[in-house]
């Protein structure tokens, strides 16, 4: 279920700073047992903006989503909505509203009953919450269907469905916990397109819960890569994904070769690899495997100095015959020293 935002704001909302963060947390923890999901997370998500909360299964995203909506209390901390403190408050009570993987739809409202739900717990009058459902459901791309019952719609339209019912109250915050998993990779990847350029269109802020790093990386305008219950890194995707701070990072953004040399460790992404002929300058090595993929074929090279880089290319001029013919070939790799950066190991 959504959980909507009353119809007179919060007592400390109203005195609120105006140029607070959308949303704050600062030392959030949260155990259960003796398992350690979040543990002391600082944040700050601008307002306006589409923060992407990314990371594996088990990583500590979507607890921290749920400390935001008020679904879980966090152990210690204090979360915060526009400069208020927010952490006691009842979810019902904070200016958010959430949407779902599965959609959590009422079977059996219509499509207009289920959008109009938030309006008539606030005790919006008929008339103003059909004309105002009616309106979200054309926002949504959805104008004919609010007669229909969720079951008669497509996936991708009951999305967007639950995003119509989330953002009917205007809330000044949507979370939005892994909301397009359930889609397939085409209808996906309609849907990000589609719900950047509605949360351009709102502009209310967007945080977004992910494990998908394309998904991250096409939507967002910051993004936090969580891990075992910390933060990682922050940043734009261009500089997470350019600029990784930690392995965890340069590996699971993407794809990345981690390198030791003199005992200290470099990161380098495979499309940022030259591949040449054995002379000159660079690492020496020798192609172990070729994977020809359509668009890119992709090498892994067993290097002299050792261990190993995998290299993409793009197959601008090259059939896969010729490709697959580079297994064994004794070839040099070389790349832009601003293409490598140095890290840390994990927890460094």
């Amino acid at each position: 279920m959504n959980h909507l935002a009353t119809q007179a704001p919060h007592k400390a909302e109203v005195a609120a700073p105006a140029q607070a963060p959308a949303v704050r947390l600062s030392g959030i923890r949260r155990v259960y047992g003796d398992v350690v999901a979040v543990d002391g997370v600082d944040l700050d998500v601008r307002t306006g903006e589409f923060f992407t909360m990314l990371g594996p299964s088990g990583s500590g995203k979507t607890t921290t989503l749920r400390v935001i909506a008020g679904f879980e209390r966090p152990d210690a901390g204090h979360v915060e909505l526009g400069g208020a403190d927010v952490t006691r408050v009842a979810p019902s009570e904070r200016d958010v509203n959430t949407v779902f993987q599965d959609y959590a739809l009422f079977p059996h409202m219509s499509v207009l009953e289920n959008v109009e739900y938030g309006l008539r717990v606030r005790g919006v009058g008929r008339r103003e919450r059909r004309a105002k459902a009616s309106e979200v459901l054309e926002r949504v791309r959805l104008p004919h269907v609010g007669p229909r019952r969720p079951a008669a719609l497509s996936g991708g339209q009951r999305q967007r469905v639950a995003l119509a019912r989330a953002i009917v109250n205007s809330p000044s915050v949507l979370l939005l916990d892994e909301p397009l998993g359930a889609l397939d990779l085409k209808l996906r990847q309609e849907m990000q397109v589609f719900l950047k350029e509605l949360q351009r269109e709102l502009d209310i802020t967007f945080i977004y819960v992910t494990h998908d790093q394309e998904e991250a990386l096409t939507m967002s305008d910051r993004l936090a890569v969580f891990n075992n219950g910390r933060i990682e890194q922050i940043g734009t995707p261009a500089d997470v994904y350019e600029h990784p701070g930690t392995e965890f990072v340069a590996g699971f953004v993407g794809v990345s070769n981690v390198l030791v040399r003199s005992g200290r460790r470099f990161t380098i992404r495979p499309e940022k690899i030259a591949m040449t002929g054995d002379d000159g300058e660079g690492e020496q090595g020798v192609v172990r495997d070729v994977v020809y993929v359509g668009m890119v074929t992709r090498y892994t090279v067993d290097l002299d100095g050792g261990g190993s880089l995998v290299v993409v290319q793009q197959n601008l001029e090259t059939s896969s015959q010729q490709a697959l013919e580079a297994r064994g070939r004794r070839v040099r790799l070389s790349w832009r020293p601003e293409h490598t950066y140095e890290i840390g190991k994990e927890g460094e």
